[in-house]
């Protein structure tokens, strides 16, 4: 047998008690020394040693004893491990069904999968007799853990899918709904009306999603030695254990939003919210430059446009303004403080605190609930959704490629009509941006939800993912919830390594619809230090546009001027500096620390801004080391780079915030 030595019995042996015959008969002296012989133990003749009859029998009954376990045992333990693999391959149904939104064929997998989730169980309790084994027993400790962690997290699903169930066809998931019927606004009031039924639905979600974590947290990563399971086991089962914290805190935060938000959609008194349209062609802190705004009243889910205006006009509505911040007067020229320009903070809720005091003392304001902005990604994949056609102003609006800027025709419509100066006063110049969110909500409303809700709702949910939609919510419980699903623009507190690249174009032109950009981030390990290096590449493949004002020009590329600040670990230590036409400063903002610049880039051309700081010291002790990469609003698919020792370690898009290890 494998992994054993044969023993050889001999049966020429003598008894181990007998002794060759003595030829004399020994003396007193000789007595005398033969006792003290006996007296001291006999050192074992090797050759001797021998199996005695009764011995083999003992072995022999230890042998049975240990065969009889393993079948007792080995039955029960393949057919727990033929359960496991079952119960695997459903949850990777359920997994299959939840990816492609199939809410009625997940329903349908989840059930199967608990049942064959309860067989695994009883199966695993045949082997109960392992859990008292030293070593053992934690590996079948962890087993029953994680059973029972799948357990609840089925729990966990089946709420979630009983509530969505009903609104499956409004959410755009496979699956009969009931808001069918009706016209477009008693649908919606439906809806609304209904959601205070499934909110309460939240508090059962929590709740069962903290059994899974008590669960997994119970399971101990370190029973897996990498030098007999590798790091396979060891990393996933540690993975587990945070994306589970994660979502029980996430859902914990978010709970107070869920339950505001029937009140948020005007279920029981109207609501009303400013909206601000960021032009992120021409790229500012949080976004864009706010180039417009508009009044939603919301009356039991149904969103009316009460007034929707250029935001020079209500800029000219406030008196006494102050004097415009340092950058302002520096870079753009402008020493009058205005509305336009008070999102310079890269934290959305400071710059709307500034923009809701400014706004407030501006005659005529009106009072809202809360402020959302919106940028042009949000209109572009709209009208897509919406068979890619919305009229409005007597113009049709498509996101068809206009070679006039190589860009979504919709985009250069808007910069033609907001953008080009003319020889006459154009008073409703950005009135087009109101007429055209009315005609996407009317034409959104109008149809049944299964043709458009479901699209636009998930569009939606990705746009705030991206940063595309922020929020400020006035109601504290409801705004709680909106920063812990990161759709509030904040500048995040972290304990590791920290980057945030903030730009502004202050060159007055659409430069960032062709400007193209990617980051590396490069550690240098020296001793106890680390050495990072932050190059942001540069370039604009497209030609200069006709910028003359007098002949009427469409001034949209032109050179880059980029004021730039780059956040990083609160004490980093800046080394050098290279690409910035001005000398970087460094200063504190928002608990970082804080590299200042300002980047010229041609058109048709490319440049390059590198920064070397040492990281602090309480950042660099940590190993593996946690980075966090906050995207900045407005931005789109900037490639990043993470390089240690000169060697890359890992590419993405900066399509949202990133959280990763470095080691």
């Amino acid at each position: 047998m494998g992994g054993f030595d044969k023993i050889e019995f001999d049966n020429s042996a003598q008894p181990v008690n007998q002794t060759a015959s003595v030829a004399t008969k020994p003396s007193l002296m000789d007595k005398k020394d033969e006792s003290l012989r006996m007296a001291k133990p006999k050192k074992k003749n090797k050759r001797a040693l021998r199996f005695s009859p009764k011995a083999a029998m003992i072995g022999g009954g230890v042998l049975l004893v240990l065969l009889l376990l393993l079948v007792l045992t080995g039955i029960p333990a393949y057919a727990t491990y033929k359960a496991g693999l079952k119960t695997y391959r459903d949850v990777k149904l359920v997994s299959t069904a939840l990816k492609t939104q199939d809410i009625a064929l997940a329903s349908e997998e989840i059930a199967k999968t608990k049942q064959d989730l309860q067989e695994t169980q009883k199966d695993l309790h045949g082997l109960i007799v392992y859990k008292f084994v030293p070593i053992v027993g934690w590996y079948y400790s962890d087993f029953e853990h994680l059973l029972q962690a799948g357990s609840h997290g089925l729990d966990t699903a089946t709420i979630a899918i009983d509530a969505l169930k009903p609104y499956a066809d409004v959410l755009g998931l496979k699956g009969q709904g009931s808001f069918t019927g009706g016209s477009a606004e008693e649908r919606i009031k439906t809806a609304v009306m209904a959601t205070s039924k499934i909110t309460p639905e939240i508090d059962r979600i929590s709740d069962a999603l903290v059994l899974v974590q008590k669960e997994i947290d119970a399971v101990k990563p370190w029973h897996y030695p990498t030098l007999l399971f590798g790091h396979k086991i060891n990393t996933q089962l540690t993975n587990v254990r945070e994306v589970t914290d994660q979502a029980a805190t996430f859902v914990t935060q978010a709970k107070p939003l869920v339950k505001a938000l029937p009140s948020l959609l005007g279920e029981s008194e109207e609501k009303k919210y400013l909206i601000l349209f960021q032009n992120d062609k021409e790229l500012r802190p949080t976004g864009g430059f706010i180039t417009a705004y508009a009044v939603f009243r919301v009356d039991k889910g149904v969103i009316h446009i009460d007034k929707s205006d250029d935001i020079y006009k209500l800029d000219d509505a406030i008196s006494n303004k102050p004097k415009a911040p340092a950058a302002l007067q520096q870079y753009l020229k402008v020493y009058t403080f205005n509305l336009r320009d008070a999102n310079l903070s890269p934290d959305f809720i400071e710059s709307m605190k500034t923009f809701k005091a400014m706004y407030e003392s501006a005659s005529g304001s009106t009072k809202v609930d809360g402020i959302i902005a919106l940028d042009t990604d949000v209109l572009v994949k709209t009208i897509k959704i919406l068979d890619d056609q919305v009229t409005a102003g007597g113009q049709t609006f498509t996101t068809k490629v206009d070679p006039r800027c190589d860009c979504p025709q919709v985009i250069y419509d808007l910069e033609n009509n907001i953008s080009r100066p003319v020889n006459h006063l154009r008073t409703d110049r950005k009135s087009i941006l109101g007429e055209l969110l009315n005609a996407i909500m009317t034409k959104a409303f109008s149809s049944s939800p299964k043709i458009y809700w479901g699209p636009l709702f998930q569009t939606l949910i990705a746009d705030t993912n991206q940063k595309h939609v922020l929020f400020y919510l006035y109601n504290t419980d409801a705004q709680q919830g909106l920063e812990a699903l990161n759709a509030a623009g904040r500048i995040h507190d972290f304990e590791g390594d920290y980057l945030h690249i903030n730009e502004t174009n202050f060159s007055g032109a659409k430069v960032n619809l062709f400007m193209q950009e990617a980051v590396d981030n490069s550690y240098e390990i020296k001793g106890n230090e680390i050495i990072k290096t932050v190059t942001i590449h540069y370039k604009n493949p497209h030609p200069a546009s006709d910028c003359n004002l007098e002949r009427g020009g469409l001034c949209l590329n032109a050179e880059y001027k980029d004021w730039i600040r780059v956040y990083v670990p609160k004490g980093s230590e800046l080394i050098d500096s290279k690409g910035s036409v001005v000398k970087v400063t460094t200063s504190e903002d928002l608990g970082k620390t804080v590299f200042e610049g300002l980047v010229m880039v041609r058109t048709e051309g490319v440049g390059t801004f590198t920064l070397s700081y040492k990281l602090p010291s309480s950042v660099s002790s940590k190993s593996p080391l946690s980075v966090l990469i906050q995207k900045q609003p407005g931005t789109y698919d900037n490639v990043y780079k993470i390089i240690v020792n000169g060697r890359t370690k890992e590419t993405f898009p900066l399509l949202t915030d990133k959280e990763t290890k470095v080691q």
